[in-house]
């Protein structure tokens, strides 16, 4: 037979747990929460089956313990994960490439550097003209 219990508040105001017949199983508590709670904690006892845990529920999906392969493993991982990310780079836009030339080729990256050095700007270099010589061909032309 199912032994049916209640929560109910006494005449100071706590609260304690009870049977049909109004005799009292356990209490007093001080909140209905810790009553609740230790109604909770004399149902599950009778229930029959597996206990249950005290483990917090995980939402989504839980993580993997780490495994200890290893080596070899870490190796094949790295390579796999080298290889992806080529691939992914050979899919990628051109102005994506071209940023990120420098994870993939740093010679090429300083060579391209090395070849912007000087082209404009303070850091360029400057054709020094004559004035005496500017104005005679100017002359020459016929302007």
């Amino acid at each position: 037979m199912t032994e049916i219990l209640n929560v109910t508040r006494n005449d100071d105001g706590q609260f304690e747990i009870t049977d049909q017949r109004g005799k009292v199983v356990e209490g007093p508590f001080d909140t209905n929460a810790a009553a609740w709670s230790a109604l909770d904690r004399i149902d599950h006892e009778t229930m029959r089956g597996r206990p249950r845990s005290n483990k917090k529920v995980l939402w989504g999906k839980p993580e993997k313990p780490a495994k200890r392969n290893g080596k070899k493993a870490g190796r094949r991982q790295a390579a796999k994960d080298q290889h992806r990310m080529k691939a992914n780079a050979a899919k990628a836009p051109g102005w994506v490439r071209s940023v990120a030339a420098v994870k993939f080729d740093p010679a090429g990256e300083r060579k391209f550097r090395d070849y912007k050095l000087g082209t404009f700007g303070a850091a360029s270099e400057v054709k020094r003209i004559d004035p005496a010589t500017y104005l005679a061909e100017k002359a020459a032309r016929g302007e």
